[in-house]
């Protein structure tokens, strides 16, 4: 299974932003696709988007589309979370996941994970 390793969380004011990061170690990470997923306190964890194996198809969650955008760059290994106008409500720990052949939305159909970035934006 590939590594994942996520950076870029942070403390960031209502109608910010912030790009999460994802790197992945390994020479097969153009086999994965690649996925976003986020858990508040004493909620379930629940996809936030999801890219395929070159990048040609993204997916949204209903409550992030049109204000998330998920990227990949194969050549560094990295997958990308741009978060922008930001609410409360986004308010999580956001965790990077990878999924050796087709993508998907349901978590536990990846079989890699980071270990989470926390993302509090303030009101």
């Amino acid at each position: 299974q590939v590594q994942l390793v996520e950076s870029g969380g942070g403390l960031v004011q209502a109608g910010g932003s912030l790009r999460l990061s994802c790197a992945a170690s390994g020479r097969t990470f153009s086999h994965y696709a690649m996925g976003w997923f986020r858990q508040a306190p004493g909620k379930e964890r629940e996809f936030v988007a999801a890219i395929t194996r070159i990048g040609s198809n993204t997916y949204y969650a209903d409550s992030v589309k049109g204000r998330f955008t998920i990227s990949r760059d194969n050549a560094k290994n990295t997958v990308f979370l741009q978060m922008d106008s930001l609410e409360p409500e986004d308010t999580a720990v956001y965790y990077c996941a990878g999924r050796l052949g087709v993508v998907t939305t349901t978590p536990g159909l990846f079989g890699s994970w980071g270990q989470g970035t926390q993302v509090t934006v303030s009101s």
